[in-house]
């Protein structure tokens, strides 16, 4: 059971009582953005509260806070503490670890085609920058088998590169990436991996260290249900001392709050910067929003990432079954240890899938159409039974856009 300040809660698999303002009879775009819960809501508004009360001496209260929040992240993530920086979003811990590792000019970067911009263009920017090299591969090599995903990579890998970027899972088709198979090609070859892990982070179970990433970051705002301009990034301990940051400020620097708090003699600005991945954190933080980041990964931790990834497979399989007898083509890997809690799929070949998106979320059901595809991304508050709802505000949809006679109201 969470709390926040004196009032209990308790989170349940399938049960949206913490959404009470939600109009989507389905929700399911949890990969887009993901709404606030009651605890969220509440913890932020408190905290507010507390700050307008208190103003500046509620600075060691929220310092204090964001202490226990690192320490909650590293263990959803199998990292430590001193392994966590917050940032504002995930193009801002992609970008930090592009712009500060220790590229020499000739160097490449392996990258994916299909993969979300946020996790290319700070690796474009790099090459512009610093003279690096971008190869892309395909991902369509590891939508058809690991073993020729994996295979590819090798053969890139022996070419020679310094760093692999690639996404824990597929932000248009939801396919997982084996993601420790590739740690390990990347370190027998003498390159470090990145991750793009904000569709997996609150959803699919992840351990950083023991699969051997090297970075990870990850906004706060999709599967881990926080508001937006939250997010972390891991930084293996072992890799900091080689980075070198591009962008500093003056939290950057060890004992960086001294000269404010102990009396005079303590301003310095030849503090050594810190080598943690705290150093990323350069100024001010997002006070409030990571208030709102705990108390949406203490729902995470209450539930369990384990059930919450076998609870929206669930979800997916009842979808995806009926789908597919509809005439639909579905994106989702074969191998069940390659699915994620995205379900994506192709409508027939008459439908338009933007005209689609339009008609269903008219009847309630909220879902996205990123780069042409129809995509479902329930969380922990969707229900299985759900899936019927879908299923018949889906064919109300077709049969409208194919001029056709529309089911009853009675028949649902």
């Amino acid at each position: 059971m969470g709390r926040v300040d004196d009032v209990k809660f308790t989170a349940k698999l399938g049960d949206r009582e913490h959404f009470p303002d939600l109009e989507a009879l389905v929700y399911c775009n949890h990969a887009a953005i993901s709404p606030p819960s009651w605890p969220v809501r509440r913890a932020m508004q408190n905290a507010i509260a507390d700050w307008g009360k208190r103003g500046s001496q509620a600075f060691g209260t929220y310092g204090a806070q964001r202490s226990r929040l690192r320490e909650k992240i590293a263990r959803l993530v199998g990292a430590s503490a001193e392994e966590i920086a917050f940032v504002p979003n995930t193009s801002s811990g992609v970008t930090a670890i592009a712009l500060s590792f220790p590229w020499k000019r000739g160097d490449r970067v392996i990258l994916f085609e299909g993969e979300f911009p946020a996790n290319v263009t700070p690796w474009l920017r790099a090459g512009e920058l610093f003279g690096v090299t971008p190869v892309f591969l395909p991902l369509s090599d590891f939508q058809e088998s690991d073993e020729r995903g994996l295979g590819r990579l090798a053969e890139e890998l022996a070419k020679g590169a310094r760093l692999v970027a690639v996404s824990a899972v597929q932000f248009r088709t939801g396919l997982r990436m084996p993601l420790g198979e590739m740690a390990r090609l990347c370190h027998t070859h003498g390159a470090e991996l990145f991750v793009d892990g904000i569709q997996a982070t609150g959803a699919v179970p992840v351990d950083v260290r023991a699969l051997g990433i090297d970075y990870w970051a990850s906004g706060g705002h999709k599967w881990l249900m926080g508001p937006e301009g939250t997010g972390m990034l891991y930084v293996r301990k072992e890799r900091v001392e080689a980075l070198e940051p591009y962008v500093a400020g003056w939290l950057s620097h060890e004992d960086a709050v001294r000269f404010l708090l102990e009396g005079p003699g303590h301003m310095r600005y030849d503090r050594p910067l810190k080598k943690r991945a705290d150093v990323f954190e350069v100024g001010c933080i997002n006070a409030i929003g990571l208030v709102g980041l705990e108390a949406a990964v203490d729902v995470v931790d209450e539930l369990g990432v384990e059930k919450i990834y076998a609870h929206v497979v669930r979800w997916g399989d009842a979808v995806e079954a009926g789908l597919v007898e509809r005439g639909f083509t579905s994106l989702r890997a074969a191998e069940a240890n390659r699915r994620s809690g995205i379900l994506a799929v192709l409508p027939p070949k008459d439908i338009d899938v933007v005209a689609l998106h339009r008609a269903l979320l008219g009847r309630g059901i909220s879902t996205a159409i990123p780069d042409g595809v129809l995509r479902f991304s329930p969380h922990w508050p969707n229900n299985v039974d759900e899936a019927e709802q879908v299923l018949l505000s889906m064919e109300d949809a077709l049969a409208e856009l194919r001029g056709a006679p529309r089911p009853r109201s009675d028949d649902w």
